[in-house]
């Protein structure tokens, strides 16, 4: 158990931070801390990576960031909501404009919901512009390209293409 003295204890302190997201579906709190901006956010995912000796703890943190993602409403894990270039199944909404755009999505896969954690940590509640400048330099940043599967890799991809394309669709 990480004592107060471990930067691992004030790290998982840390894990509540939450703020509040509205969409049409309800009002939920958000799973992600409040970090200002995509790059803050990054730099903060590749702070907490670090505190990890090796891969196979970091997978776990991975599992434990993806069931802090909200569920979708069954409505919307329908074909017309699922991403597809994904081997598992990923859901996925964005709604917003050019100032502000919010993101939900859920994988039945473990690992997978983690991955997306990450991304909507990164992306989601952020503006249009700040979407389409930020590249995704957190995965290089923690070594994850390196550790997911080729099937991931597209997955992931596939994710980000359409945070992407929903940002660039707001910008006219």
């Amino acid at each position: 158990m990480a004592g107060p003295d471990d930067p691992k204890h004030h790290f998982r302190a840390m894990d509540g931070v939450a703020g509040l997201t509205i969409s049409n579906f309800q009002m939920t709190e958000s799973p992600f801390p409040l970090e200002s901006t995509a790059a803050e956010a990054q730099e903060a995912i590749a702070e907490e990576f670090a505190l990890f000796g090796d891969w196979s703890e970091r997978y776990q943190y991975l599992i434990d960031l993806g069931r802090k993602l909200p569920d979708l409403p069954d409505h919307l894990k329908t074909d017309e909501f699922r991403l597809h270039g994904c081997q598992s199944n990923v859901w996925i909404t964005g709604e917003g404009d050019t100032d502000k755009l919010d993101f939900r999505a859920i994988s039945d896969s473990a690992i997978v919901s983690g991955l997306i954690y990450l991304a909507l940590r990164v992306y989601s509640g952020r503006p249009a512009a700040e979407i389409l400048a930020t590249e995704p330099d957190y995965i290089s940043a923690i070594g994850l390209a390196k550790h997911l599967s080729p099937t991931r890799s597209n997955g992931l991809a596939a994710l980000l293409g359409y945070i992407r394309d929903r940002a660039a669709a707001t910008q006219g």
